[in-house]
Protein backbone atom coordinates (compact mmCIF):
# COMPACT_ATOMS: atom_id res chain seq x y z
CA UNK A 1 0.00 0.00 0.00
CA UNK A 2 1.30 3.47 -1.07
CA UNK A 3 2.63 5.72 1.97
CA UNK A 4 1.08 8.61 0.08
CA UNK A 5 -2.70 7.28 -0.20
CA UNK A 6 -4.69 9.80 1.72
CA UNK A 7 -8.45 8.61 1.84
CA UNK A 8 -9.79 11.59 2.93
CA UNK A 9 -8.08 13.32 0.00
CA UNK A 10 -9.62 10.58 -2.22
CA UNK A 11 -12.93 11.42 -0.69
CA UNK A 12 -12.70 15.01 -1.55
CA UNK A 13 -11.63 14.17 -5.26
CA UNK A 14 -14.96 12.45 -5.42
CA UNK A 15 -17.17 14.98 -4.30
CA UNK A 16 -15.80 17.54 -6.43
CA UNK A 17 -15.63 16.12 -9.84
CA UNK A 18 -19.61 15.69 -8.67
CA UNK A 19 -19.77 18.74 -7.36
CA UNK A 20 -18.98 19.97 -10.78
CA UNK A 21 -21.61 17.74 -12.75
CA UNK A 22 -23.99 18.97 -10.33
CA UNK A 23 -22.81 23.09 -10.78
CA UNK A 24 -23.24 23.24 -6.98
CA UNK A 25 -22.80 26.66 -5.57
CA UNK A 26 -19.65 27.34 -3.84
CA UNK A 27 -20.98 27.90 0.10
CA UNK A 28 -22.64 24.49 -0.52
CA UNK A 29 -19.13 22.81 -1.70
CA UNK A 30 -17.72 24.18 1.10
CA UNK A 31 -19.70 22.91 3.51
CA UNK A 32 -20.14 19.56 2.46
CA UNK A 33 -16.11 19.16 1.40
CA UNK A 34 -15.12 19.09 5.40
CA UNK A 35 -16.79 17.40 8.26
CA UNK A 36 -19.29 19.83 10.36
CA UNK A 37 -17.22 18.27 14.01
CA UNK A 38 -14.31 16.65 14.63
CA UNK A 39 -13.43 15.01 18.54
CA UNK A 40 -9.64 14.23 19.14
CA UNK A 41 -8.96 12.75 22.22
CA UNK A 42 -6.60 10.57 24.67
CA UNK A 43 -7.26 7.31 26.46
CA UNK A 44 -5.25 6.29 29.25
CA UNK A 45 -5.69 2.68 29.64
CA UNK A 46 -4.17 0.83 32.82
CA UNK A 47 -2.62 -2.27 31.30
CA UNK A 48 -2.67 -5.54 32.59
CA UNK A 49 1.20 -5.16 33.63
CA UNK A 50 0.29 -2.45 35.82
CA UNK A 51 1.65 0.11 33.01
CA UNK A 52 -0.41 2.73 31.78
CA UNK A 53 -1.01 3.44 28.21
CA UNK A 54 -2.25 6.24 26.10
CA UNK A 55 -4.39 5.65 23.41
CA UNK A 56 -5.49 8.03 20.35
CA UNK A 57 -9.25 8.26 19.51
CA UNK A 58 -11.23 10.16 17.16
CA UNK A 59 -14.58 10.84 16.39
CA UNK A 60 -15.74 12.65 13.34
CA UNK A 61 -19.35 14.13 12.59
CA UNK A 62 -19.43 14.80 8.81
CA UNK A 63 -23.28 16.00 7.89
CA UNK A 64 -26.20 15.89 10.20
CA UNK A 65 -28.38 17.60 7.61
CA UNK A 66 -30.51 14.71 6.55
CA UNK A 67 -30.76 13.19 10.99
CA UNK A 68 -28.31 11.90 13.36
CA UNK A 69 -24.91 10.83 12.34
CA UNK A 70 -23.96 7.20 11.97
CA UNK A 71 -21.39 5.31 11.57
CA UNK A 72 -18.81 3.03 13.09
CA UNK A 73 -15.57 2.81 15.02
CA UNK A 74 -12.41 1.42 13.89
CA UNK A 75 -9.86 -0.77 16.38
CA UNK A 76 -6.63 -0.31 13.93
CA UNK A 77 -2.96 0.16 14.59
CA UNK A 78 -2.63 2.19 11.23
CA UNK A 79 -5.75 4.27 11.94
CA UNK A 80 -5.45 8.25 10.75
CA UNK A 81 -7.63 11.04 11.18
CA UNK A 82 -7.81 11.54 7.29
CA UNK A 83 -9.06 7.81 7.24
CA UNK A 84 -12.01 8.89 9.65
CA UNK A 85 -12.76 11.95 7.78
CA UNK A 86 -13.02 9.75 4.70
CA UNK A 87 -14.90 7.32 5.99
CA UNK A 88 -17.52 10.02 8.01
CA UNK A 89 -18.04 11.87 4.42
CA UNK A 90 -18.63 8.33 2.38
CA UNK A 91 -21.28 7.69 5.62
CA UNK A 92 -23.11 10.57 4.87
CA UNK A 93 -23.30 9.77 0.88
CA UNK A 94 -24.46 5.98 1.68
CA UNK A 95 -27.12 6.87 3.93
CA UNK A 96 -28.17 9.30 1.60
CA UNK A 97 -27.87 6.94 -1.74
CA UNK A 98 -30.35 4.41 0.35
CA UNK A 99 -32.60 7.46 1.54
CA UNK A 100 -32.58 6.99 5.22
CA UNK A 101 -32.52 9.87 7.36
CA UNK A 102 -29.48 9.84 9.44
CA UNK A 103 -25.70 11.30 8.27
CA UNK A 104 -22.47 10.83 8.41
CA UNK A 105 -20.01 10.09 11.23
CA UNK A 106 -17.26 7.71 12.12
CA UNK A 107 -14.48 6.93 15.03
CA UNK A 108 -11.59 5.03 15.51
CA UNK A 109 -8.92 4.35 18.24
CA UNK A 110 -5.09 3.89 17.47
CA UNK A 111 -4.58 0.43 18.47
CA UNK A 112 -4.16 -3.40 17.81
CA UNK A 113 -6.81 -5.78 19.87
CA UNK A 114 -4.85 -8.35 18.42
CA UNK A 115 -2.87 -7.71 21.36
CA UNK A 116 -5.02 -6.01 23.70
CA UNK A 117 -6.43 -8.73 26.47
CA UNK A 118 -10.70 -8.85 26.80
CA UNK A 119 -10.08 -6.61 29.94
CA UNK A 120 -8.07 -3.82 28.04
CA UNK A 121 -10.34 -4.13 25.63
CA UNK A 122 -13.37 -3.39 27.56
CA UNK A 123 -11.36 -0.38 29.48
CA UNK A 124 -10.75 1.19 26.11
CA UNK A 125 -14.23 0.74 24.89
CA UNK A 126 -15.07 2.49 28.00
CA UNK A 127 -12.75 5.37 27.80
CA UNK A 128 -14.12 5.95 24.16
CA UNK A 129 -17.38 6.55 25.55
CA UNK A 130 -15.95 8.88 28.30
CA UNK A 131 -14.66 11.27 26.03
CA UNK A 132 -17.37 11.64 23.94
CA UNK A 133 -20.51 11.00 25.74
CA UNK A 134 -22.05 14.42 25.42
CA UNK A 135 -21.43 14.25 21.55
CA UNK A 136 -22.81 11.08 20.56
CA UNK A 137 -26.30 9.42 21.83
CA UNK A 138 -29.94 8.23 20.17
CA UNK A 139 -30.63 11.80 18.72
CA UNK A 140 -27.09 12.98 17.15
CA UNK A 141 -24.73 10.79 16.77
CA UNK A 142 -25.03 6.75 16.51
CA UNK A 143 -22.28 4.62 16.63
CA UNK A 144 -21.99 1.04 15.22
CA UNK A 145 -19.17 -1.63 15.29
CA UNK A 146 -16.12 -1.17 12.28
CA UNK A 147 -13.01 -2.74 11.35
CA UNK A 148 -12.22 -4.98 14.42
CA UNK A 149 -14.89 -4.02 16.66
CA UNK A 150 -17.80 -6.33 17.48
CA UNK A 151 -20.83 -6.46 19.73
CA UNK A 152 -19.20 -7.00 22.42
CA UNK A 153 -17.40 -4.08 22.25
CA UNK A 154 -20.65 -2.23 21.52
CA UNK A 155 -22.16 -3.51 24.65
CA UNK A 156 -19.38 -2.22 26.73
CA UNK A 157 -19.87 1.54 25.35
CA UNK A 158 -23.72 1.11 25.76
CA UNK A 159 -23.24 0.12 29.18
CA UNK A 160 -20.79 2.68 29.59
CA UNK A 161 -22.99 5.31 28.47
CA UNK A 162 -26.32 4.45 30.14
CA UNK A 163 -24.07 5.16 33.46
CA UNK A 164 -23.37 8.38 32.27
CA UNK A 165 -26.51 9.06 30.75
CA UNK A 166 -28.32 7.68 33.80
CA UNK A 167 -31.22 5.79 31.81
CA UNK A 168 -31.49 3.32 29.09
CA UNK A 169 -31.22 4.38 25.85
CA UNK A 170 -30.30 1.39 23.80
CA UNK A 171 -30.87 3.43 20.56
CA UNK A 172 -27.57 4.81 20.74
CA UNK A 173 -25.53 2.29 19.31
CA UNK A 174 -26.33 -0.44 16.88
CA UNK A 175 -24.71 -3.48 16.27
CA UNK A 176 -24.96 -5.19 19.29
CA UNK A 177 -26.27 -8.68 20.10
CA UNK A 178 -29.67 -9.23 20.14
CA UNK A 179 -30.15 -10.24 23.80
CA UNK A 180 -29.23 -6.75 24.46
CA UNK A 181 -31.38 -5.10 21.76
CA UNK A 182 -29.62 -5.94 18.33
CA UNK A 183 -31.58 -6.69 15.41
CA UNK A 184 -32.13 -10.43 13.48
CA UNK A 185 -30.63 -9.86 10.55
CA UNK A 186 -27.48 -7.58 11.04
CA UNK A 187 -24.82 -10.05 11.09
CA UNK A 188 -25.74 -10.79 7.67
CA UNK A 189 -26.68 -7.43 6.47
CA UNK A 190 -23.73 -5.75 4.61
CA UNK A 191 -22.40 -8.94 2.98
CA UNK A 192 -26.13 -9.68 1.85
CA UNK A 193 -26.67 -6.08 0.91
CA UNK A 194 -23.60 -6.31 -1.83
CA UNK A 195 -24.86 -9.97 -3.05
CA UNK A 196 -28.64 -8.03 -3.37
CA UNK A 197 -27.39 -5.49 -5.74
CA UNK A 198 -24.89 -7.78 -7.38
CA UNK A 199 -28.12 -9.45 -8.44
CA UNK A 200 -30.07 -6.85 -9.79
CA UNK A 201 -26.75 -5.65 -11.54
CA UNK A 202 -26.75 -9.01 -13.42
CA UNK A 203 -30.73 -9.36 -14.26
CA UNK A 204 -29.74 -5.68 -15.94
CA UNK A 205 -27.38 -7.45 -18.11
CA UNK A 206 -29.39 -10.28 -18.65
CA UNK A 207 -27.00 -12.82 -17.21
CA UNK A 208 -28.41 -15.40 -15.16
CA UNK A 209 -26.60 -15.65 -11.68
CA UNK A 210 -26.33 -19.30 -11.56
CA UNK A 211 -23.22 -20.27 -12.85
CA UNK A 212 -21.41 -16.89 -12.32
CA UNK A 213 -17.93 -17.40 -10.89
CA UNK A 214 -16.70 -14.88 -8.14
CA UNK A 215 -13.50 -13.56 -6.38
CA UNK A 216 -14.03 -12.05 -3.04
CA UNK A 217 -10.92 -10.50 -1.07
CA UNK A 218 -11.43 -10.44 2.85
CA UNK A 219 -13.12 -13.46 4.66
CA UNK A 220 -14.76 -11.08 7.56
CA UNK A 221 -18.19 -10.36 8.36
CA UNK A 222 -19.02 -8.83 4.97
CA UNK A 223 -17.03 -11.26 2.52
CA UNK A 224 -18.19 -14.22 4.95
CA UNK A 225 -21.84 -13.71 4.32
CA UNK A 226 -21.71 -12.82 0.57
CA UNK A 227 -19.77 -15.37 -0.46
CA UNK A 228 -22.88 -17.59 1.48
CA UNK A 229 -25.45 -15.67 -0.50
CA UNK A 230 -23.77 -15.89 -3.68
CA UNK A 231 -23.47 -19.74 -3.08
CA UNK A 232 -26.97 -20.23 -2.13
CA UNK A 233 -28.02 -18.07 -5.48
CA UNK A 234 -26.13 -21.01 -7.54
CA UNK A 235 -23.00 -19.08 -8.52
CA UNK A 236 -19.71 -20.63 -7.42
CA UNK A 237 -17.06 -18.35 -5.61
CA UNK A 238 -13.49 -19.68 -6.25
CA UNK A 239 -11.24 -17.40 -4.12
CA UNK A 240 -11.14 -15.50 -0.82
CA UNK A 241 -8.23 -13.67 0.74
CA UNK A 242 -7.49 -12.80 4.31
CA UNK A 243 -5.11 -11.23 6.87
CA UNK A 244 -2.83 -13.88 8.65
CA UNK A 245 -1.67 -12.23 11.75
CA UNK A 246 1.08 -14.58 12.37
CA UNK A 247 2.87 -14.00 9.19
CA UNK A 248 1.72 -10.13 8.78
CA UNK A 249 0.63 -10.72 5.18
CA UNK A 250 -2.09 -11.59 3.45
CA UNK A 251 -3.25 -14.93 1.06
CA UNK A 252 -5.45 -15.69 -1.53
CA UNK A 253 -7.29 -19.02 -0.70
CA UNK A 254 -8.15 -20.66 -3.92
CA UNK A 255 -10.61 -23.75 -4.99
CA UNK A 256 -11.60 -23.31 -8.68
CA UNK A 257 -14.38 -26.08 -8.35
CA UNK A 258 -15.82 -23.62 -5.25
CA UNK A 259 -15.06 -22.78 -1.67
CA UNK A 260 -16.66 -24.27 1.00
CA UNK A 261 -17.73 -21.16 3.17
CA UNK A 262 -18.41 -23.59 6.24
CA UNK A 263 -15.61 -25.48 6.55
CA UNK A 264 -13.48 -22.24 5.73
CA UNK A 265 -15.46 -21.09 8.82
CA UNK A 266 -14.51 -23.77 10.81
CA UNK A 267 -11.13 -22.86 10.40
CA UNK A 268 -11.02 -19.36 10.67
CA UNK A 269 -10.17 -17.74 13.68
CA UNK A 270 -11.75 -14.42 15.58
CA UNK A 271 -9.74 -11.93 13.04
CA UNK A 272 -10.98 -13.27 10.07
CA UNK A 273 -7.76 -15.73 9.65
CA UNK A 274 -7.91 -18.56 7.42
CA UNK A 275 -5.46 -21.75 9.18
CA UNK A 276 -3.45 -22.26 6.31
CA UNK A 277 -2.15 -25.80 6.84
CA UNK A 278 -5.51 -27.13 7.39
CA UNK A 279 -6.96 -24.90 3.93
CA UNK A 280 -4.33 -26.45 1.77
CA UNK A 281 -4.62 -30.09 3.35
CA UNK A 282 -8.25 -29.70 2.57
CA UNK A 283 -6.73 -29.08 -1.16
CA UNK A 284 -6.69 -25.31 -1.14
CA UNK A 285 -4.17 -23.35 -3.18
CA UNK A 286 -2.49 -20.84 -1.28
CA UNK A 287 -1.82 -17.76 -3.03
CA UNK A 288 -0.31 -14.27 -3.14
CA UNK A 289 -2.13 -11.20 -1.60
CA UNK A 290 -3.64 -9.75 -4.87
CA UNK A 291 -4.42 -12.83 -6.78
CA UNK A 292 -7.86 -12.76 -5.74
CA UNK A 293 -7.85 -9.67 -8.45
CA UNK A 294 -6.38 -11.72 -11.50
CA UNK A 295 -9.17 -14.69 -11.36
CA UNK A 296 -11.01 -15.71 -14.27
CA UNK A 297 -14.52 -14.61 -13.00
CA UNK A 298 -17.35 -12.19 -13.74
CA UNK A 299 -17.46 -10.92 -10.27
CA UNK A 300 -15.15 -9.35 -8.02
CA UNK A 301 -15.62 -8.03 -4.56
CA UNK A 302 -13.08 -6.44 -2.85
CA UNK A 303 -14.40 -6.36 1.08
CA UNK A 304 -11.51 -5.36 2.94
CA UNK A 305 -9.79 -2.00 3.55
CA UNK A 306 -9.73 1.22 1.44
CA UNK A 307 -6.91 1.84 -1.16
CA UNK A 308 -6.95 -1.85 -2.42
CA UNK A 309 -7.18 -1.55 -6.51
CA UNK A 310 -5.61 0.92 -7.79
CA UNK A 311 -3.32 2.31 -10.85
CA UNK A 312 -0.63 -0.02 -9.85
CA UNK A 313 -2.48 -3.61 -9.93
CA UNK A 314 -5.66 -2.33 -11.65
CA UNK A 315 -4.59 -4.11 -15.17
CA UNK A 316 -4.36 -7.36 -13.45
CA UNK A 317 -8.01 -7.92 -13.22
CA UNK A 318 -8.96 -10.90 -15.37
CA UNK A 319 -10.62 -9.61 -18.95
CA UNK A 320 -13.91 -11.82 -18.13
CA UNK A 321 -14.58 -9.48 -15.27
CA UNK A 322 -17.85 -8.05 -15.54
CA UNK A 323 -19.27 -6.41 -11.95
CA UNK A 324 -17.11 -5.28 -9.17
CA UNK A 325 -19.04 -4.81 -6.19
CA UNK A 326 -17.62 -2.67 -3.53
CA UNK A 327 -18.21 -4.39 -0.34
CA UNK A 328 -14.95 -2.29 1.44
CA UNK A 329 -15.31 1.61 1.73
CA UNK A 330 -12.77 3.60 -0.79
CA UNK A 331 -10.95 0.20 -2.11
CA UNK A 332 -10.72 1.80 -5.46
CA UNK A 333 -8.68 4.68 -6.68
CA UNK A 334 -9.42 7.73 -9.12
CA UNK A 335 -7.23 6.61 -11.05
CA UNK A 336 -8.10 2.62 -11.00
CA UNK A 337 -11.51 3.90 -11.57
CA UNK A 338 -10.55 5.10 -15.31
CA UNK A 339 -9.03 2.06 -16.38
CA UNK A 340 -12.43 -0.10 -15.15
CA UNK A 341 -14.67 2.76 -17.09
CA UNK A 342 -12.73 2.56 -19.86
CA UNK A 343 -12.69 -1.71 -20.12
CA UNK A 344 -16.41 -1.47 -19.45
CA UNK A 345 -16.40 -3.22 -16.00
CA UNK A 346 -19.84 -2.48 -14.03
CA UNK A 347 -18.70 -0.86 -10.76
CA UNK A 348 -21.46 -0.70 -8.05
CA UNK A 349 -19.54 1.38 -5.82
CA UNK A 350 -18.98 1.25 -2.29
CA UNK A 351 -21.90 3.63 -0.17
CA UNK A 352 -24.09 1.72 -2.32
CA UNK A 353 -22.80 -1.65 -2.67
CA UNK A 354 -22.17 -2.20 0.82
CA UNK A 355 -25.34 0.37 2.25
CA UNK A 356 -26.98 -2.65 3.46
CA UNK A 357 -24.85 -2.60 7.16
CA UNK A 358 -26.26 1.18 8.39
CA UNK A 359 -29.60 0.26 6.25
CA UNK A 360 -30.50 -2.51 8.92
CA UNK A 361 -28.34 -0.49 11.55
CA UNK A 362 -31.57 1.86 10.72
CA UNK A 363 -33.83 -1.03 11.49
CA UNK A 364 -32.10 -1.52 14.46
CA UNK A 365 -32.43 2.36 15.73
CA UNK A 366 -36.37 2.43 14.84
CA UNK A 367 -36.29 -1.30 16.97
CA UNK A 368 -34.78 -0.10 19.94
CA UNK A 369 -36.79 3.55 19.57
CA UNK A 370 -40.05 1.83 19.75
CA UNK A 371 -39.38 -1.12 22.09
CA UNK A 372 -41.06 -3.01 19.78
CA UNK A 373 -38.60 -5.87 17.26
CA UNK A 374 -39.06 -7.51 13.89
CA UNK A 375 -38.25 -11.45 12.99
CA UNK A 376 -35.56 -12.33 11.58
CA UNK A 377 -37.33 -12.65 7.48
CA UNK A 378 -39.31 -9.05 7.94
CA UNK A 379 -35.51 -7.57 8.42
CA UNK A 380 -33.80 -8.99 5.75
CA UNK A 381 -36.80 -8.58 3.08
CA UNK A 382 -36.99 -4.38 4.18
CA UNK A 383 -33.41 -5.02 3.35
CA UNK A 384 -33.60 -6.46 0.02
CA UNK A 385 -36.72 -3.76 -0.75
CA UNK A 386 -34.28 -0.76 0.35
CA UNK A 387 -31.02 -2.15 -1.58
CA UNK A 388 -33.07 -2.71 -4.57
CA UNK A 389 -35.07 0.28 -4.85
CA UNK A 390 -31.56 2.23 -4.53
CA UNK A 391 -29.92 0.27 -6.87
CA UNK A 392 -31.95 0.61 -9.21
CA UNK A 393 -32.24 4.59 -8.78
CA UNK A 394 -28.74 4.81 -9.63
CA UNK A 395 -28.27 2.54 -12.74
CA UNK A 396 -31.67 4.07 -14.01
CA UNK A 397 -29.28 7.70 -14.07
CA UNK A 398 -26.43 6.13 -15.10
CA UNK A 399 -28.23 4.64 -18.52
CA UNK A 400 -30.52 8.23 -19.05
CA UNK A 401 -27.14 10.44 -18.24
CA UNK A 402 -24.48 8.51 -19.46
CA UNK A 403 -22.84 8.63 -16.38
CA UNK A 404 -20.15 6.11 -14.74
CA UNK A 405 -22.33 4.13 -11.59
CA UNK A 406 -19.96 5.58 -9.18
CA UNK A 407 -21.34 9.40 -10.31
CA UNK A 408 -24.37 8.65 -10.92
CA UNK A 409 -24.83 7.33 -7.11
CA UNK A 410 -22.71 10.49 -6.32
CA UNK A 411 -25.57 12.53 -7.99
CA UNK A 412 -28.24 11.13 -6.10
CA UNK A 413 -26.74 11.33 -2.41
CA UNK A 414 -25.35 14.57 -2.81
CA UNK A 415 -28.03 16.47 -4.19
CA UNK A 416 -30.14 15.07 -1.56
CA UNK A 417 -27.93 16.15 1.55
CA UNK A 418 -27.24 19.50 -0.86
CA UNK A 419 -31.26 19.76 -0.44
CA UNK A 420 -31.51 19.18 3.15
CA UNK A 421 -28.55 21.99 3.82
CA UNK A 422 -30.79 24.66 1.27
CA UNK A 423 -33.85 23.97 3.49
CA UNK A 424 -32.25 24.25 6.71
CA UNK A 425 -30.67 27.72 5.75
CA UNK A 426 -27.36 26.32 5.81
CA UNK A 427 -26.44 27.29 2.36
Amino acid sequence: MSNEFNAFTMAQRQFDAVAELLQLEDGIRQLLRSPQREYHFTIPIRMDDGAVKVFQGFRVQHNDARGPAKGGIRFHPQETIDTVRALATWMTWKCAVVDIPLGGGKGGVICDPHNLSPREQEALCRGWVRQVSKNIGPINDVPAPDVMTNPQHMVWILDEYEKLAGGHYPGMITGKPVEVGGSLGRTEATGYGVVFTVREALQRMDLPIEGIRASIQGFGNVAQYAAKLLIELGATVVAVSCWDQQDQTSYTYRKTDGIDTEFLLSITNRFGAIDKHKAEAAGYQRLEADAWLEQDVQILIPAALENQITADNVERIHANVKILAEGANGPTTPEADQVLKRRGVFVIPDFLANAGGVTCSYFEQVQCNTNFFWPKDEVLSRLDQKMTTAFHAVADLAEETGEYMRDAAYMIAIQRVATACHLRGWA
